[in-house]
């Protein structure tokens, strides 16, 4: 099917090429609709140019509008950065993750260090994996046989370290003959949050 025909037969109108008004419309109209940071705001204007174009005699600087709403505090690369690092360590999710998650939203590399979860919180959220998937004491206990239990052991652990945990977090969750010994392992770090 031709790419200028919706799927109802009918000819779609190509859309118009942005102007400076425009584009601040859709802008706006993105920061006020999502949580954003600005390497995210830059990338969907980038986006929208390359899709629509831009009035010819015309130039348009996405930098300089980025800045202008980093400046008015409509993004937040702090703020974005730190809200999506703690909830992507509640959901179980390891500090390895998270800095990717941070990265691929165009968070700098001195905020990504800064917002980095520490000790206490990278445990919390391997404790918090683990009870999510049922590994370690929160499952049944393996049994079968020894190559079974093994190949289970290693498929476990390879799937907390894709979650972005450490490898001897990962084991020591793997490892925990009890509950209660994953919490108390969780509390010995001190008190700290994201």
């Amino acid at each position: 099917m031709d790419d200028e025909r919706a799927t109802s037969g009918r000819t779609r109108r190509r859309a118009k090429p942005l102007d400076r008004t425009r584009l601040e419309e859709l802008a706006l109209a993105y920061v006020a609709r999502f949580a954003t940071s600005s390497g995210k705001l830059r990338a969907y204007l980038q986006r929208k140019l390359r899709e629509r174009g831009y009035v010819e005699g015309e130039e348009a600087d996405v930098e300089e509008l980025v800045s202008r709403y980093a400046e008015k505090g409509y993004v937040d690369d702090e703020a974005y950065g730190r809200a999506r690092a703690s909830e992507l360590t509640a959901r179980g999710y390891g500090a390895r993750r998270v800095e990717q998650s941070l990265r691929a939203a165009g968070i700098g590399e001195d905020l990504r260090h800064d917002l980095e979860p520490g000790e206490g919180v990278r445990r919390q959220a391997a404790l918090v994996l683990a009870r999510k998937r049922r590994f370690g004491p929160f499952g049944q206990p393996l049994g079968g046989a020894p190559d079974e239990v093994r190949k289970l052991k290693e498929k476990r652990l390879a799937a907390m370290v894709r979650a972005g945990h450490e490898f001897d977090h990962a084991r020591r969750v793997l490892e925990a003959r009890t509950i209660e010994e994953l919490e108390e392992w969780v509390a010995e770090t001190p008190d700290e949050s994201l």
